[in-house]
């Protein structure tokens, strides 16, 4: 794990300073940093808590945090609010995802900053854009509830929150969208400007195609447990030993494949089910009877089987399973990091190519404040001269 990739990256000679915690801002800090830029993360003292969250919030920090410098600066106090501004005037961008108002009160908010550095590009990741809800405090869970997230991911009636923090990870994904953007528009005008992305805004945008599937056609969409399918075959069967698998059979092709791959060719010949409008109509008997025949079949021998034929299906993978996805180490998806206590992970990369190689993890996990004095010697050389 070397500190400078062989060849340079796009965001190299682009500084940032973030003040966040949690995962919306520094999962916008990480993707700049992954792309190259030199991303100072402020702490208090004592360090970010996100550090030292228990249960689900276990992983934030390792996961969100990479390829960063860590500064430590109490900016309660004058001289800690003085090298904050000062460190501020020395960056391209800067971020953060405080609740609305508290950066307003410590004279950090883009409306001070910028009379003092015009150049500067600012990024609020908030629970609403501005709006009726904007004062609201907002989590990740509270807007899947607000945004039809939850609604189409559960049962009729039973509301579901999706497995993970998807609105908190997008937000930081169109962060750091808008400052690409800004780097561009600071390029042609000189200016930097401010840059707002919301937790709201991103599940709104998630469930855009049922909003506009009820303006086409004058009815809800239904949940997705409920939704009629396009397709016969397109669910999860349970095979033996209770394996888990999903099985898609999405054109009349794909259902004649399908039955010879399960030694069952005799049930595509049936007049009923010839057609996919056919079988969809009979869906409920179809998968009946597929799952019967299913119930004898090994997971391994039917995957095989199903990938030779061209199939889609996919098994039932829980994330900690992933961590020996054959894929994701071969493909170099999963890559070791140094921890901030000495040891090592594996962590997931962006999932993104850029000339044929992922970005890097160029530099382990920062302890707290671990690069203070390296950042702040840099800072009084600077003034000095």
């Amino acid at each position: 794990m070397s500190k400078t990739s062989p060849t340079p990256l796009p965001l190299e000679g682009v500084r940032v300073i973030e003040f966040t915690h949690m995962v919306m801002g520094p999962t916008c800090g990480m993707i700049l940093a992954d792309l190259g830029a030199e991303v100072i993360k402020i702490e208090p003292p004592g360090g970010d808590k996100t550090r030292k969250l228990p249960g689900l919030g276990i992983g934030f920090f390792r996961s969100f945090n990479r390829n960063k410098k860590s500064v430590v600066l109490d900016i309660n106090t004058p001289e800690g609010h003085a090298t904050a501004l000062e460190l501020i005037g020395e960056c391209d961008v800067m971020l953060e995802n405080f609740r609305p108002g508290l950066m307003g009160k410590l004279g950090l908010d883009y409306e001070t900053l910028s009379q003092k550095y015009p150049g500067l590009i600012y990024v609020s990741h908030k629970g609403f854009l501005p709006g009726p809800y904007e004062k609201r405090l907002a989590l990740d869970e509270v807007v899947q509830m607000m945004g039809g997230l939850s609604y189409m991911t559960g049962p009729k009636g039973r509301p579901l929150r999706a497995g993970t923090s998807v609105n908190d990870i997008m937000g930081g994904m169109f962060g750091a969208i808008g400052v690409l953007a800004a780097l561009r528009e600071r390029d042609r005008t000189g200016r930097g400007q401010e840059v707002q992305s919301a937790l709201f805004e991103n599940c709104v945008f998630l469930a855009s195609q049922h909003m506009q599937q009820f303006l086409m056609t004058g009815e809800p969409a239904p949940p997705m447990p409920s939704r009629v399918s396009a397709w016969s075959v397109y669910d999860v069967f349970t095979l033996a030993g209770d394996e888990q698998l999903f099985i898609g059979a999405v054109s009349d092709k794909q259902f004649v494949t399908l039955c010879e791959v399960i030694e069952r060719p005799d049930l595509a010949k049936e007049p009923q089910f010839q057609t996919n409008a056919q079988r969809v109509e009979l869906r409920p008997e179809l998968l009946q009877r597929l799952g019967e025949i299913l119930k004898h079949h090994r997971i391994d021998e039917l995957s095989a089987k199903l990938e030779a034929a061209g199939l889609p299906y996919a098994p039932i993978v829980r994330p900690d399973q992933l961590v020996d996805d054959p894929h994701l180490r071969e493909s170099g998806g999963l890559v070791p990091m140094q921890t901030d206590d000495g040891g090592m992970t594996d962590v997931v990369l962006l999932p993104l190519l850029m000339g044929g190689r992922r970005p890097p993890v160029r530099r382990p996990l920062p302890r707290v404040g671990e690069h203070t004095d390296e950042v702040l010697a840099a800072l009084a050389r600077k003034r000095g001269r």
